[in-house]
């Protein structure tokens, strides 16, 4: 059980990590992303806004306060991941960052899941 607790924590940490990471990309390198945005035919008025959003569900996944909340950060990360390999991928970037991190959310969403949250030291709204 504590095992399975450490590996929790861990993966949910690199989760946060990663998401951090990319969002302060976002706001502290605005240009750039809108660039890679351009180049890969999405929208730039997302940049800011998806930063946020990054931040929020980073939130969320560490607060657990809400689990209607903690699912859809969870299901917006993963969408977050899949679109942007496919989109580094079909530029030729490679898989990059975010395919090794798929894994580890997949790894934090299902042991977060399978632990009670007051197993995970998290106090039970419910």
């Amino acid at each position: 059980m504590k095992t399975t607790k450490i590996i929790y924590w861990i993966s949910t940490i690199l989760v946060a990590l990663v998401f951090l990471y990319s969002a302060q990309m976002y706001f502290f390198k605005t240009e750039m992303i809108k660039g890679f945005f351009e180049h890969f035919n999405y929208p730039t008025y997302i940049v800011i806004p998806l930063a946020i959003a990054k931040i929020a569900g980073v939130v969320m996944i560490l607060w657990r306060k809400s689990q209607w909340l903690t699912e859809w950060a969870y299901a917006g990360f993963f969408f977050d991941l899949v679109l942007a390999t496919a989109a580094h991928q079909e530029a030729g970037h490679g898989l990059g960052l975010s395919a090794m991190a798929i894994p580890v959310l997949i790894i934090s969403y299902f042991l977060g899941k399978q632990e009670r949250p007051n197993n995970l030291d998290i106090p039970n709204q419910e």
